[in-house]
């Protein structure tokens, strides 16, 4: 799957979402705080959903604290604040 993350199609699409969402947190920014974003991530894990891998709405900026919330490291699945985000888009 790392692979993917260096494919040319996801280099201009990562480009393209975070300009889309200005560069700021959408989690963030729910809550009305402005933070950065330095990851675009699928809302719907690519190894569930491989078709997903470049549409726009599987597609949300966050910061590395908001990309961490949304993932048990240990297990490699979704949190329940990640699986929240799956149910509201």
């Amino acid at each position: 799957m790392s692979s993917i993350y260096k494919d040319k199609r996801w280099k201009k699409k990562r480009a393209w979402i975070l300009k889309r969402d200005e560069y700021l947190c959408r989690e963030c920014k729910r809550y009305g705080k402005r933070q950065s974003a330095t990851t675009v991530h699928h809302v719907k894990p690519i190894k569930d959903y491989p078709e997903l891998w470049l549409t726009d709405k599987n597609l949300y900026s966050v910061c590395t604290e908001c990309h961490e919330s949304f993932h048990d490291r240990i297990t490699d699945r979704l949190t329940e604040k990640g699986k929240a985000l799956v149910r509201r888009t």
